[in-house]
């Protein structure tokens, strides 16, 4: 298949449908990892068709969505000085923080635009010798080798007011966290295609193994979905756990070699906080050395900024699957695009946004 309405073809996921109900024994719960997954299931009702006792559970795949609060704040901060041009991808310009949002400190003032590649950030740095241009590198694996190539072009070119606010989350410690949890309900998970295009499924294997659940790399339109289920309920009705590839025509074992070396050139691994969730080991990415100096939480002395997460947003038991967006008490009435509390509820790929469209009738 070729074109995107094949992916979407009714005919064929009304097949896997069929198909999923005549080798399904049990029930089984299985985690679709990425929010523009969670936003496909919700948009075309695949959870509703699946037979009884199948039941998906969205999990913390949106990079906005798990970005801490204190993280908000330092960009508000940041974007505040008058010598800052604050840049960022569009979602990260509702997301909440203490006292507002990335468009509150731009109505107040703060130049803050919006970019569509880290390169166009550090484009405005050569133009603007005598401003300070700030990227907000937020993003999972698929996002990182673009924000490290801009900052080994800057190291290489010399542009010194240049520096990155680094947001970077990474999947797989995610997972070891939900399946290391005492309450842990996930048998199987479909996992984010476009992670694994950058960084292949090698790192998921030993997760599979030592926990015993199969993990099946999926796309994001329907046929792609009801196949990465069909195959992962396969699995677990055969008692096997493995990683299955359905994203062939996108996703290698391997990944893509230079990107992942790229990565590893201009960034170390380190602990992350996540948001409503808390600080998971090796969850994140930070500059290293000689590229540290490109970091803009050190150059505005805002590294070691701490907030505690507001109780009125229960994001984090959203993100792990605790609870469904709609079981917020604040859904719809406190919390909604026009005032969200948190995230989930202004990124395009959070699970109250998908809900909040979709399904809040």
């Amino acid at each position: 298949m070729k074109y995107i309405d094949e992916y979407r073809n009714a005919d064929l996921v009304r097949q896997l449908v069929r198909e999923l109900a005549a080798i399904q024994t049990r029930p089984w719960k299985i985690m679709e990892v990425c929010g523009g997954q969670t936003h496909a299931i919700v948009k075309f009702g695949i959870d509703e068709l699946l037979p009884a006792g199948i039941t998906l559970i969205h999990g913390p795949g949106c990079p906005v969505c798990v970005t801490p609060l204190e993280l908000i704040d330092k960009a508000n901060h940041i974007a505040a000085q008058p010598e800052v041009i604050f840049c960022s991808f569009g979602d990260m310009l509702r997301v909440p923080g203490t006292t507002g949002d990335l468009l509150t400190v731009k109505a107040k003032g703060g130049d803050v635009r919006i970019v569509y590649s880290p390169l166009d950030a550090l484009m405005l740095a050569r133009e603007n010798p005598k401003r300070e241009v700030v990227f907000f590198a937020v993003g999972f694996e698929t996002t990182a080798p673009a924000n490290a190539l801009a900052v080994y072009q800057a190291h290489r070119q010399g542009v010194r007011n240049f520096s990155m606010l680094v947001a970077h989350v990474l999947v797989p410690p995610a997972l070891e966290a939900l399946l290391s949890s005492p309450e842990r309900r996930i048998q199987g998970f479909l996992a984010a295609g476009h992670v694994c295009t950058v960084m292949g499924y090698w790192e998921y294997e030993p997760i599979a193994r030592r926990y015993g659940v199969p993990i099946v790399v999926t796309g994001f339109e329907p046929v792609d979905i009801m196949q990465g289920i069909y195959l992962c309920v396969k699995q677990l009705e055969a008692g096997r756990a493995e990683v299955e590839n359905q994203y062939a025509r996108s996703v290698r074992r391997e990944g893509n070699l230079p990107a992942q070396q790229l990565i590893r050139d201009v960034f170390v691994v380190a602990p992350q906080k996540w948001r409503g969730i808390g600080e998971i080991p090796n969850s994140g990415l930070r500059l290293r050395e000689p590229y540290d100096a490109y970091d803009a939480g050190q150059r505005f002395g805002v590294s070691d900024y701490r907030v505690e997460e507001s109780t009125d947003c229960q994001s984090g038991l959203v993100l792990q699957g605790a609870i469904r967006p709609s079981e917020c008490p604040a859904f719809g009435a406190r919390c909604a695009p026009e005032h969200p509390l948190g995230a989930p509820m202004v990124s395009s790929e959070g699970a109250c946004s998908a809900y909040y469209r979709y399904r809040r009738f």
